[in-house]
């Protein structure tokens, strides 16, 4: 029993004397951020209220959405068909090993240049594509891009692309301006010229000589062939693209080689598929190129016997699927240059 200082006993407690609880307020530890805590929530809550977050923030997105949807970014299979065979003259024409800053610029030079062309083309079409089903949805149909926007869009990318290529050469420097007229000019074409994918293919293979002169100085003979192959591939692998839509075009009266073509349509693709690949093995030849070369064509050749398994029918569906297929193609031909190079 406890005692107090005087020796006499402490009082005991009782059960009747409750025990105070603690106190919650000193138990708590302190928090000095929570009033920065707060400031900043509240700050949130007021800029998200804004007119620029809930009005402008959007319509900028929804903009840029649709400029996307015009220059064809949301789908890079054009990108890849055309940087294909710029690839395989960069690394044909420097023994594989292109310059860095030529690469940079023709790589940059491609997405700028399709994107500059689809914004063209759709300005050029936009009376037209609302009448087709695959195209009804396009900006300028729907009325998400104005035409002058258009127009504005397809000048600005182009003067980029111009301003790379005066960092080339003077005979690069020179074909791109023969180059830049192509890519404007092809759109219009379809209304008169009965096939404009033959133009089309001059345009997109425009760019094998570009980059021989780019790289070397010259457009020796292996540069011609290529250009050759490059626009026979082009006008076959666009021909299955127009395969697409040609019911569309025969009644809005737009010209295409599915419709030049008509019944023997497969069989001039597989003509030109089998001219683009001697093409290939003729610089092979030349250049001397081994087996790493020869079994990239060999797959090139298989995909290409795919195509013309899926456009058997006429499908819409299986023509543009044999359409996006020629991706593969392109890619066998440059991996095969690739290992050449790699283990010669």
């Amino acid at each position: 029993m406890a005692t107090t200082p005087e020796g006499t006993a402490a009082p005991a407690p009782t059960a009747s004397e409750p025990i105070p609880p603690p106190d919650i307020e000193q138990l708590r530890a302190p928090q000095p951020l929570a009033p920065i805590r707060q400031r900043f929530q509240w700050l949130g809550h007021k800029i998200a209220a804004t007119s620029f977050v809930t009005e402008i923030l959007p319509g900028a997105a929804a903009k840029l959405r649709a400029y996307a949807a015009l220059t064809r970014l949301n789908k890079p299979i054009g990108i890849w068909l055309l940087l294909w065979p710029v690839l395989w003259a960069l690394w044909l024409s420097s023994g594989g090993k292109p310059d860095p800053h030529v690469f940079i610029v023709f790589v940059l030079g491609t997405v700028l240049t399709r994107s500059a062309g689809c914004a063209i083309n759709d300005f050029a079409d936009r009376n037209f594509d609302g009448h087709v089903k695959r195209t009804k949805d396009r900006p300028l149909v729907t009325g998400a891009v104005d035409p002058i926007e258009a127009i504005a869009l397809c000048a600005g990318l182009g003067l980029i692309a111009l301003g790379l290529a005066l960092t080339l050469n003077q005979l690069a420097q020179l074909l791109t301006l023969v180059g830049g007229v192509l890519v404007l000019t092809y759109p219009f074409f379809k209304r008169f010229f009965p096939m404009p994918q033959a133009y089309l293919g001059i345009a997109f293979t425009w760019s094998v000589p570009m980059a021989y002169a780019a790289q070397t100085g010259a457009v020796p003979r292996p540069a011609i062939v290529m250009f050759m192959a490059g626009l026979l591939w082009t006008v076959a692998y666009d021909t299955m693209y127009a395969m697409v839509d040609r019911e569309d075009d025969k009644k809005l009266g737009i010209r295409s080689s599915a419709i030049l073509f008509g019944d023997a349509d497969r069989f001039i693709i597989g003509i030109m598929q089998l001219m683009t690949l001697l093409g290939l093995w003729l610089i092979g030849h030349e250049m001397e190129l081994g087996l790493w070369y020869g079994l990239g064509l060999a797959f090139a050749a298989m995909f290409a016997l795919y195509e013309q398994f899926l456009i058997r029918k006429r499908k819409p569906e299986d023509c543009f699927k044999a359409f996006l297929n020629n991706n593969y193609f392109g890619m066998s031909v440059f991996i095969g240059i690739v290992l050449e190079y790699t283990f010669r």
